[in-house]
């Protein structure tokens, strides 16, 4: 007869899945785990880099396929394909009947996920809960805490809110986050390990890197979608003042994609650009690399906030989207301003310096998460702590 506990893990976004890639690994090394991997939304879509190509190169079995997202980009579409994932995904735990479902961070096509497990009665486990961002993330990330059972959060702050959201202290654990453990293995490199260029492709010149190298990583805020279009065309200025070799990544699928997408695009018609190149996704050890070995980030990803915290990567972090997230001290916030912009990096390559934190894990956490989910009692109720 066999005992294991079957676990449906649901990667909806490239981000998603470099965030739980050793978590996958730990639950399908697992003697008494079965991993029921489900991809969706976003990262079935190659013009956001088809991030199902690296899950399948990796070695992981995907157990079902969910098409879910509407063209558009706009708040309309988000709303939609969060329906649509709901009505999709109730159909695949229907077939597939986990044990366990696990949802990841904030994204608004993670709701579907915790929606769909909720009504159908499945326990439902939510990694990196309890952060703060003050923007419409937030409200799913604390929306999905007050559907998820078990919680398992990447700080100890994080922990602190999600007990004072009223969750179960017994079901609320600090695993640290899956992706510091990719980035332990990461720091060990020094040095770049791959030609990205031969390795991925991507779009424009193709800058020296041997000398250092900026990466840029900018996505819409959901809330202030209007001006994403203004907000990418005062990074772009500024990078190109700047005339540093530069990498830039394509944005998430977003309300607003569309208007930083057709600023690049414009931007790049009016302008030759010959210091930057850019790509549209990368495997994530390789991003990583890429990030240990660069002179800082630019943007507004969370990676500047995790895994650059830990390798101690210099990060610009632009705007409200990462507002009251822990961060650690290689972080200089600015506005959605050209000259802060160009400061800041000027000022970090001054300072030349590194500043590590531990404030997102030691690099154990998949490990962790995958134990948890085989010694937790299965539940889909709530024990009232408010």
């Amino acid at each position: 007869m066999n005992t294991q506990r079957k676990i449906a893990v649901v990667i909806t976004a490239r981000p998603s899945y470099s965030r739980v890639k050793t978590v996958l690994t730990a639950i399908k090394n697992h003697p008494e785990l079965e991993l029921q991997l489900i991809i969706a939304a976003s990262a079935l879509l190659e013009r956001y880099g088809s991030a199902v190509n690296y899950i399948e190169k990796d070695g992981f079995e995907i157990a079902a396929k969910v098409f879910n997202v509407l063209e558009g980009e706009n708040l309309t579409a988000a709303a939609k394909t969060t329906g649509i994932g709901i009505l999709e995904l109730s159909t695949v735990f229907d077939n597939l009947r986990p044990d366990i479902v696990v949802t990841v961070a904030d994204r608004f096509e993670t709701m579907a996920t915790a929606i769909s497990a909720s009504y159908m009665n499945i326990p439902l486990a939510h990694i990196q809960g309890g952060e703060v961002t003050g923007n419409i993330d937030e409200k799913v990330r604390h929306s999905i805490t007050k559907l998820a059972d078990y919680h398992f959060v990447a700080s100890e702050n994080a922990k602190k809110r999600v007990i004072q959201l009223g969750e179960n202290p017994n079901m609320v654990f600090n695993t640290g986050c899956p992706s510091i453990d990719i980035a332990q293995e990461v720091a060990k490199n020094t040095k770049l390990t791959f030609n990205p260029y031969e390795k991925y492709g991507g779009v424009g010149s193709q800058p020296d890197l041997s000398n250092g190298y900026i990466v840029v990583m900018q996505h819409p805020v959901t809330n202030e979608y209007q001006d994403s279009r203004k907000h990418i065309e005062s990074t772009l200025r500024a990078i190109q003042k700047l005339n540093k070799p530069t990498l830039w990544f394509w944005p998430n699928v977003d309300a607003g994609a569309d208007g930083t997408s057709s600023g690049i695009r414009s931007f790049r018609e009016k302008f030759k650009m010959e210091n930057i190149h850019f790509f549209k996704n990368m495997e994530g050890d390789d991003f990583l690399n890429l990030l240990n070995n660069s002179l800082c980030l630019i943007g507004n990803s969370s990676v500047g906030i995790r895994e650059c915290a830990y390798l101690g990567v210099p990060v610009v972090n632009i705007g409200s989207r990462q507002n009251r997230r822990d961060r650690g001290g290689n972080v200089v916030d600015v506005d959605y301003e050209e000259i802060a912009i160009i400061n800041a990096v000027e000022m970090l390559s001054k300072e030349n310096k590194r500043i590590t934190s531990d404030v997102y894990g030691g690099g154990n956490a998949g490990k962790n998460i995958a134990k948890l989910l085989k010694e937790l009692p299965l539940q889909f109720h709530k024990t009232i702590t408010y």
